[in-house]
């Protein structure tokens, strides 16, 4: 019998890539092509954060699908692409075994309650890990005399409008 997959993808920020979400569909389906897997449907979620996956539309559509039977199998990258959250991961996961639905990634192969619990926490950490190494790679450059977040911007003399004494951001005016 010839699955049926459903394929998920997700970008987290404005500041990412749309064409992200065409990359993820991408591998997704020549993945789904060497299993000979159908693709009964594509599902994702752009510019969203890793707010809660009941709350995505994409994640929505998709466990609505689920219920009613349209496709066994969702192929996504990663579990990260579903959440970080480790309880989103799991009430995700509980949905979908309901429905008769398995979850097969890229990265992790078939999804079980092992990858919920041990992949979820993991990417439960990534954040705050991530969030700690930008801050001191932030600190080591102001301790070094350079900017710590983005690059300011360089206005010439003339350029910019006046505003509270300074001209440009940051910047006071020639005396």
């Amino acid at each position: 019998m010839t699955l049926r997959a459903a394929l998920y993808a997700r970008y987290s920020s404005d500041q990412q890539r749309a064409a992200s979400i065409e990359d993820q569909f991408r591998v997704c389906r020549e993945r789904a092509e060497r299993e000979r897997w159908n693709i009964a449907g594509a599902y994702k979620d752009s510019a969203v954060s890793d707010s809660s996956v009941i709350l995505r539309p994409g994640v929505q559509a998709l466990l609505e699908d689920a219920a009613h039977g349209k496709f066994d199998v969702v192929l996504a990258e990663a579990l990260d692409r579903v959440s970080r959250n480790q309880a989103d991961v799991a009430v995700f996961y509980k949905h979908l075994r309901f429905a008769g639905v398995g979850i097969f990634t890229l990265a992790e192969g078939e999804i079980d309650e092992l990858h919920v619990g041990l992949k979820g926490t993991m990417n439960a950490l990534f954040p705050k890990d991530l969030a700690a190494k930008t801050h001191r790679g932030q600190r080591g450059r102001v301790e070094a005399g350079k900017a710590g977040g983005q690059p300011r911007l360089r206005l010439r003399r003339g350029e910019g409008a006046r505003c509270g004494g300074r001209t440009g951001p940051g910047r006071a005016p020639d005396q």
